[in-house]
């Protein structure tokens, strides 16, 4: 092959390795070549020299006989074809090139799948109508926008005027994409939410009703964990019981305006309400007070457009059966918190929009709060890289300054950064959270009830021991791995003799085997 006027041969592309030397194609020649502020996909495309085809982390490999024009259209259309749709990608391109290029390749092969697809999202995008001289389409078929087999896709609404079925999962304001990869493929095939109802009706209700209470007050204490607060239990108890209610409620302004309320007790510091300045993720030098952000937030002057559209799109995606719940729950949930409307509440705000959607799309059972919050605690390390990889990359293309408080000042246009991404890692997370929720946290609550009655039920059977003492016997069990302490049959336990005190250790040893 030789030297390429898109594609660049490359082993090392833009600080990442590929997995083998070849021709970077699709999209990433595309940003490169037009210099396109944006950054690249998190997939990267590669043409090999080999005659190999194959999919290794964050790189899809293809053979020679793959290789595209070389010409906008040919990366274009292969760009369509194999990596789906970039909706970010795709909105600076078009305001990149001429709109007279744009429309002779259209016209070039208006009948071309591709090119009504192209054609399509330029005036979807751009709210512009091309001045194309073309023929009627005529009795064409319809061709559908997202290519199911590469992302997901929703109910599709058709265009006469392009003979394209519209079935992008979002609206214009707010559409994330999220690709169909082979791990989030293998977790829906698994049906877990069938698999949790049937397992769920198998349960004692008042097992039940205790293991939902107690799932609701871990997940509430777990989400303030995660941001690094202890909070009084009474705000612990209040901020559960909200997420108890998730899903009962259409999400509007005025409900994620009551749940930051909620959320933020005593705003004594902190101004309820939509941002009114830009706002970052950070910290600040600690010599000059200067800030050095991890995540900038969206431009406070794009939240009225951005939430709007993160609401229709909600409401689009809960009446939508294409889209499976965790994949809508995922979207909805990370791309609020990208856009980081609030000064403060906006990641516990993020994780009850996980339930809210779950609910709304009856994922799981009425009533039945998943604790993914104390799961994501468990696996913080991997949330935060998840968060990082949408916010490190946007860094490069905003452009800001310090302002006298030590805040940000954005300078130039970012909204689309918010309202198209691909949220593909962040599902991928969000659904390993829920299996691990599904499979092992909510049985395992289950498990440890039903030993907990039998516990008791032998501690009332012989010693009659009123509730509360019971369950401060099984809690000193527990911390001394199924033995009292000394300090415990001396003080609270002292009515028992060693003969009693043996035999409760020895019940408690067979019922809690694994302690």
């Amino acid at each position: 092959m030789e030297s390429n006027r898109f594609s660049q041969f490359a082993k090392v592309f833009h600080g990442k390795m590929a997995p083998e030397a070849g021709y970077i194609v699709g999209y990433a020649a595309l940003v490169d070549f037009f210099n396109l502020a944006v950054p690249y996909p998190d997939r990267l495309v590669l043409i090999s020299e080999r005659h190999r085809r194959y999919e290794v982390e964050d790189w899809l490999v293809l053979t020679p006989r793959h290789m595209p024009k070389e010409t906008l259209s040919g990366h274009l259309t292969f760009a369509l074809r194999y990596e789906g749709i970039d909706l970010r990608i795709l909105k600076k391109l078009y305001e990149k090139i001429s709109v007279n290029e744009i429309a002779e390749m259209i016209e070039n092969e208006p009948t071309s799948a591709y090119m009504r697809k192209i054609w399509f999202l330029y005036e979807w995008l751009l709210d512009q109508q091309l001045n194309l001289n073309l023929p009627d389409l005529g009795r064409i078929n319809y061709i559908d926008l997202v290519d199911e087999k590469l992302q997901f896709a929703g109910v599709g609404v058709p265009s006469k005027r392009h003979r394209v079925t519209n079935n992008l999962p979002g609206v214009k304001d707010f559409c994330p994409m999220v690709r169909k990869t082979p791990a989030i493929q293998e977790l829906i095939n698994l049906n877990l939410s069938e698999t949790m109802k049937l397992n769920v009706g198998r349960i004692h209700p008042d097992v039940m009703g205790r293991t939902a209470a107690f799932l609701l007050l871990k997940d509430s204490k777990a989400s303030y964990a995660i941001e690094g607060e202890q909070p009084p239990l009474n705000r612990a108890h209040r901020w559960g019981v909200a997420i108890g209610q998730a899903g009962q409620k259409q999400l509007t302004e005025e409900e994620l305006l009551r749940l930051q309320q909620i959320v933020i007790d005593k705003p004594r510091f902190t101004k309820l309400g939509w941002r009114e300045q830009e706002g970052f993720i950070g910290e600040h030098d600690r010599r000059y007070g200067t800030p050095l952000p991890d995540h900038i937030s969206a431009r406070y002057k794009d939240l009225p457009l951005l939430v709007k559209g993160l609401i229709e799109t909600d409401k689009k995606l809960e009446n939508d059966e294409n889209i499976d719940a965790v994949v809508a729950a995922g979207m909805i949930a990370f791309g609020f918190v990208f856009i980081h409307p609030f000064v403060d509440g906006n990641g516990r705000i993020h994780r009850y929009l996980i339930h809210h959607v779950l609910a709304r799309k009856s994922y799981v059972p009425i009533g039945l709060i998943f604790p993914v919050s104390a799961i994501i605690l468990e696996k913080l390390d991997e949330y935060r890289t998840v968060l990082e990889s949408y916010s490190r990359p946007l860094l490069d293309f905003i452009e800001w300054k310090p302002t006298e408080d030590n805040n940000i000042q954005v300078s130039n246009e970012t909204i689309d950064l918010y309202r198209y991404f691909d949220a593909t890692k962040q599902v991928e997370f969000l659904y390993k959270c829920v299996r691990e929720t599904i499979e092992q946290t909510i049985p395992g609550e289950v498990r440890y009830l039903e030993k907990y009655d039998r516990m008791k039920r032998y501690l009332d059977d012989h010693y009659d021991m009123p509730d509360k003492i019971v369950a401060l016997a099984v809690r000193f069990l527990e911390q001394g791995n199924g033995k009292f302490s000394k300090r415990a049959l001396s003080n609270e336990f002292t009515e028992l003799t060693q003969e009693e005190a043996e035999a409760i250790e020895k019940k408690y040893q067979e019922i809690f085997p694994d302690q």
